[in-house]
């Protein structure tokens, strides 16, 4: 802690930044410190080492709770060092997250996707918005919680510039054609792929018209909507597999979202 209090110090010149924040990860750093990952509004993802922070009369007033939203004011880094975390205030919680286990794993997969797969201070405020209005209906259980999940997934997607294309060919754009209610989907190509074009891709599977047809319905409306599980399932699985081909990775929140599909 020394050593990030030298380098704070060297910043001191720099101006503070106010900030609304989403808390997507918090540390134990030291006895009493903690180093915060946080998603704003107004710089995007932020690191940030809170002095004093898990001190029973901390400055900051219990207001960085995981997926807690809060005012901040902090002090941005210079090169390789945490930014300082200065002042926190909550502005408010999602409490109904804690009486459902689906929801409260939904909240915790929003918050890994904005805390592995974001950039440091690239600003993206409609994920912003997406994120605190998801969290909002999975507290208030308007909707059921994977659809809930599955709209911000979208809006993630739409933003990184990945979402999949679904009513078109990705390859040519030409019209789909159910073969006997399928039609190829490749995470590789970015979607549905036609007849003249699935073959150039071997991750390419079969998915179900309906299933397709799930991802537009969800996406189009913010209530939820009734689906026979058969293809929820089927469109859950298909999403799994096109966020991990385009994250480079597996969530480790996907299986746990999995269970409850």
């Amino acid at each position: 802690e020394e050593s990030t209090s030298t380098s704070v110090m060297r910043d001191s010149h720099m101006p503070m930044e106010k900030a609304e924040a989403l808390v997507l990860r918090s540390t134990d750093w030291s006895e009493s410190s903690s180093i915060l990952t946080l998603w704003t509004r107004e710089v995007g993802r932020v690191r940030a080492l809170a002095k004093g922070a898990r001190r029973p009369r901390s400055n900051f007033e219990n207001a960085l709770d995981l997926l807690s939203l809060c005012s901040i004011v902090f002090l941005r880094k210079s090169s390789g060092a945490l930014d300082l975390l200065t002042e926190a205030r909550a502005i408010r919680r999602f409490p109904g997250l804690t009486t459902h286990l689906l929801a409260l794993y939904g909240g915790y997969y929003i918050a890994e996707l904005l805390s592995e797969h974001t950039e440091d201070y690239d600003p993206h405020p409609e994920l912003f918005d997406g994120a605190i209005q998801a969290l909002d209906s999975l507290s208030e259980q308007s909707a059921p919680p994977l659809q809930i999940v599955l709209r911000f997934e979208w809006l993630f997607l739409d933003n990184q510039g990945y979402r999949p294309a679904l009513t078109n060919c990705t390859d040519c754009e030409a019209s789909l054609k159910p073969i006997q209610g399928k039609i190829a989907f490749s995470a590789q190509a970015g979607g549905a792929l036609c007849s003249n074009c699935r073959d150039a891709y071997q991750d390419r599977r079969w998915a179900s018209a309906e299933a397709l047809r799930y991802f537009q319905q969800v996406t189009q409306t913010e209530t939820g909507i009734e689906q026979e599980r058969l293809v929820e399932v089927e469109a859950r699985r298909i999403l799994s597999q096109y966020m991990t081909w385009h994250l480079g990775r597996r969530p480790k929140m996907l299986p746990y979202l999995e269970q409850g599909s």
